[in-house]
């Protein structure tokens, strides 16, 4: 028999959610500050676009809070990055890559180059 602990179990699925939600949110923010810097919005829209993804961290680090989480979901973005990295470490060659502090902002500056 395999012995479950419950509580893990939910904290592991609920940080892997709140992680994937994480990532979409900052999907979702790349994509506006695209938008907003192409001059595609309005005044308007970019003030209804900047509240809405203020709501959403707001919700994102209060459900955070309220279950503990913030520890599992950093696990769990850590965890992934480190995959990321070695997927593009296999498929470059190279060891430049790595989505660590110390890289984050050579990264800021390449998607800033798009």
């Amino acid at each position: 028999m395999i012995n479950i602990d419950q509580d893990s179990l939910k904290n592991g699925v609920l940080g892997l959610v709140l992680a994937v939600v994480e990532i979409l949110r900052d999907a979702l923010q790349n994509q506006a500050t695209r938008r907003i810097e192409s001059g595609t919005l309005t005044d308007e829209e970019v003030e209804r676009l900047g509240a809405a993804l203020a709501d959403l961290d707001l919700a994102i680090e209060g459900i955070k809070r309220e279950q503990g989480l913030e520890q599992a979901v950093q696990s769990v973005r850590d965890g992934l990055d480190n995959l990321v990295d070695d997927v593009v470490q296999r498929v470059t060659g190279s060891s430049e890559w790595s989505r660590g502090p110390a890289s984050t902002e050579r990264q800021e500056a390449v998607g800033a180059n798009r």
